[in-house]
Formats: C-alpha cells, sequence, structure tokens
C-alpha cells in the first residue's frame, strides 16, 4: 500500500524547520532523549546550509531548546565510511560557531547530535545507540563529579555531563517490531507509515501535517523527484554490491583453482616422488636380493665342484650333478688351480 505521509528526510528538510511545525521534531527529541524537549528555535550553521547539488545528501537542523542547548539532528540516506568522523566534526563545529572571541569557556554549549542514519553504520545488532563521556578513575573506579559550585552553576552532577552525547538511529536495522514509544517513531522513519493508534509524542500531529496530499503541484513534484532519486541511489548500491560480489566470486575462483593446482601439482610431485622411491628401494632390494642369491649359488656350485674334482669324479659327472656346462666346470677348475699354484 502506498504511504500517505511525507518521508522524514524530506519533511526535516523542507518542513519541520518552521515554528508551526516543531511539535513533531519536539516530540521526536522528546521520546528519545526521555525528557521534555522544547524547541525555541532553529539556528543556521555552516554545516546546514542546503546546496543546489544536494540531492540526497544529510541533512543537517541545528535547533536550540529551552536550557539554551544546542541539538543537531542529521539524516543521512548515502553511505559513508567517515560518517563516525563527521559526526565528530559537527559537534566541534557546533560548538565553536557559538562561542565568541573573548567570551568565557562556561558559555560553551551542551550540545546533543542525533543521528538518523539508513544504512549500515558500523557493526552490532541494535538499530539505537547512545555514546557520552565519562571520566572514571584509573586506581578508584569511581567517576569524577562538579564540585558542589559547579554543579550549583552548570545544573549537571558528573563532568562528563558537561560533553557531547551522541545518539544513532539506524533505521535499516529496525525489525519493524513495535514495542515502546521510540518503536513508533522509527517504524515511521523506516516505512513513512503513522498507524491511527500511536501513542508516541508527535506522531499524531505528524499523521495530520505531513499528510501527502496537503502538497501543492510543485510540493509533490519535487518531492516524488526526491524519492525517485533515493530510489536510484538504492539501485546503484545494489547493482554495485551484486557485481563486487560476483567480481569477488570469480576472482575468487580462479585464484582457488590456480592454488589448487599449484598444490595439487606439489602434492602429486611429491606423492610421484615418494612412490618412486618406495619402487626403486624396493626393486633394488629384490635386484640385490637375486643378485646375492644368484652369487650364493655360483659359489656354492664352484665348492662342489672343487670337492667332486678332489674325488676324481670326472667333467661330465659333475656337469651331471651341478647343472653346470663342461665348459664352465673346466672354467673354474683351471682359476682354482692358478690361484694354489
Amino acid at each position: 500500500m502506498k504511504n500517505n505521509f511525507i518521508r522524514f528526510d524530506w519533511a526535516a528538510k523542507r518542513l519541520l524547520r518552521q515554528k508551526s511545525n516543531f511539535v513533531i521534531l519536539e516530540g521526536l527529541l522528546s521520546t528519545l532523549l526521555k525528557e521534555d524537549i522544547h524547541i525555541v528555535r532553529m539556528l543556521e550553521s555552516e554545516s546546514n546550509k542546503e546546496e543546489v547539488s544536494d540531492k540526497f545528501n544529510r541533512v543537517d537542523m541545528l535547533a536550540q531548546n529551552s536550557d539554551g542547548e544546542l541539538i543537531i539532528i542529521e539524516v543521512q540516506n548515502t553511505r559513508e565510511p567517515d560518517y563516525f568522523h563527521r559526526m565528530l566534526y559537527g559537534v566541534s563545529k557546533a560548538i565553536t560557531e557559538y562561542i565568541q572571541e573573548g567570551d568565557e569557556y562556561e558559555t560553551v554549549r551542551k550540545l546533543y547530535s542525533i543521528n538518523i542514519v539508513y544504512f549500515g553504520l558500523g557493526q552490532g545488532d541494535d538499530y539505537i545507540y547512545y555514546g557520552s563521556t565519562k571520566f572514571v578513575g584509573l586506581y578508584k573506579n569511581d567517576v569524577l563529579k562538579l564540585s558542589k559550585h559547579q554543579q550549583e552553576q552548570f545544573t549537571y552532577q558528573d563532568a562528563g555531563d558537561l560533553f557531547p552525547e551522541y545518539y544513532v538511529l539506524r533505521v535499516n536495522k529496525f525489525d519493524k517490531k513495535v514495542v515502546t514509544s521510540l518503536d513508533e517513531w522509527m517504524l515511521f522513519l523506516k516505512t513513512g507509515d503513522i498507524p491511527e493508534n500511536v501513542t508516541a509524542k508527535g506522531l499524531s500531529e505528524a499523521r495530520e501535517l505531513l499528510r501527502i496530499d496537503r502538497m501543492n503541484q510543485a510540493e509533490r513534484s519535487a518531492y516524488n523527484a526526491h524519492t525517485e532519486a533515493l530510489r536510484y541511489q538504492k539501485s546503484v548500491i545494489q547493482t554495485g554490491l551484486i557485481e563486487g560480489r560476483m567480481e569477488g566470486l570469480t576472482e575468487g575462483r580462479a585464484e582457488g583453482l590456480a592454488e589448487g593446482l599449484e598444490k595439487g601439482r606439489a602434492e602429486g610431485l611429491e606423492k610421484g616422488l615418494a612412490r618412486g622411491l618406495a619402487k626403486g628401494l624396493e626393486k633394488g632390494r629384490a635386484e640385490g636380493l637375486a643378485e646375492g642369491l644368484e652369487k650364493g649359488a655360483e659359489k656354492m656350485l664352484e665348492d662342489i665342484i672343487l670337492t667332486s674334482s678332489n674325488t676324481g669324479l670326472s667333467i661330465e659327472a659333475i656337469a651331471r650333478i651341478t647343472g653346470f656346462t663342461a665348459g664352465k666346470i673346466s672354467k673354474i677348475l683351471k682359476q682354482h688351480s692358478k690361484i694354489t699354484t
């Protein structure tokens, strides 16, 4: 079913900066920060000025609440490996922009960084992450607190409370199971849908103020172009991922085949050498044994011939007994006579 409500990223860029619509943004911030947030005004920052070339890049809003604290809201559709660094830069930039030269350091504002991202940022199983600064003793493991005077002056307890706090909402990681009021906001961020029975602060107002049918023709054309750009961007990224996987698979197969062939040749050569050596040893042993038996038999027959000749047997008789030819017997007798003389 087609959604009837404007996407949050578009609303943040076009509608939520208007004072009449602060109630929607206040609802999200109050639900996330678990305290009532009232936006006094939107502030301009060098990092949140719109550019004509910005089609589906991040959307920055810099708000000031009733306590004078600063809140950065960033919506990021495009995958950025260095997005964590951009979070840090955005916070640092906002802090330095709102302290004048010569001001005391105590005028540095407390700042919250709310990051709504539509891509896989980092590794983790959760869909909402919180980060803050804590000063913990290396030996006593205690938390460094502000002095009594500082607590009265700055209305905070711990030293780390003065430092920026970060929230990362990983929209694509949300499983669409609504349990808490914050989940109702996550469902809207992910699907653009706002059920009738919502209870989260700000969403009832969003059902009325962010209806697509409230747009004029020019706004609707611009909105459709924006959503089409997001679809195209998603398609390009998915195509790139598929092509990358296919190239990686092809290269992996080729490398695996080459490695397998090389390993097979090496193993085959090793096995071939082992088998050749075994066969050679076996053949050598067999040939050596045969040669030894033959020489042993010849020596035994020679002894028989010499013994027989000493008993006065004729060469023909000796030949019949030993199986040697008459010529072989004569040769052995002659060689023996030479040795004895």
